[in-house]
């Protein structure tokens, strides 16, 4: 036996919520939230092993809650545990992700620079589209460089509507 046939599949758990951007399907270990999945997101985007619907999981009851306050206005970060996977430099994107301002948006090229390596640009798009974790960790707040929006799991309104969102309310709202 090799060592992947020896290794235990890793098993998640999930919730399924509706929001006003459709239906988005939490997913989390007990390390944290791993993936916010959309109606309709390509299976390969985000590989999972084991996943099973608990409704009662705690991390995806905090997931649901400050997801809910954000799309009442009353939540401007988020304070979760996040277990997601993907290579070093995916993760250091995804980070640089959630250092964007509430409200404000940056350019891949801005990314790739901040990463210092600004030839970067399209591999920070694709790590930008593999994020497990879109609204906590806001690739919605990425834009091409001429302003307009650029691709988004959820699709181009989705971004709209999460732009418009944050734009809408004070970058000091309550953490609630």
């Amino acid at each position: 036996m090799n060592r992947q046939q020896s290794k235990p599949l890793k098993t998640y758990a999930s919730k399924t919520i509706s929001s006003p951007v459709g239906r988005l399907t939490l997913v989390a270990s007990d390390a944290g939230l791993a993936a916010i999945l959309w109606e309709n997101d390509n299976p390969r985007r985000v590989p999972l092993e084991s996943v099973l619907n608990e409704d009662s999981h705690p991390m995806l009851l905090r997931a649901e809650k400050q997801i809910n306050e954000y799309f009442e206005g009353r939540r401007t970060s988020f304070d979760l545990e996040l277990d997601f996977a993907g290579t070093t430099f995916q993760k250091k994107v995804w980070n640089a992700l959630r250092h964007i301002p509430f409200g404000e948006t940056r350019t891949y090229g801005e990314i790739a620079a901040e990463l210092g390596n600004p030839n970067a640009v399209r591999a920070v798009g694709a790590a930008n589209g593999r994020n497990p974790l879109s609204i906590v960790t806001p690739c919605h707040r990425v834009i091409g460089v001429s302003g307009h929006l650029t691709g988004f799991v959820g699709g181009l309104g989705a971004k709209e509507y999460l732009l418009r969102l944050e734009r809408s309310l004070p970058s000091t709202g309550t953490r609630a």
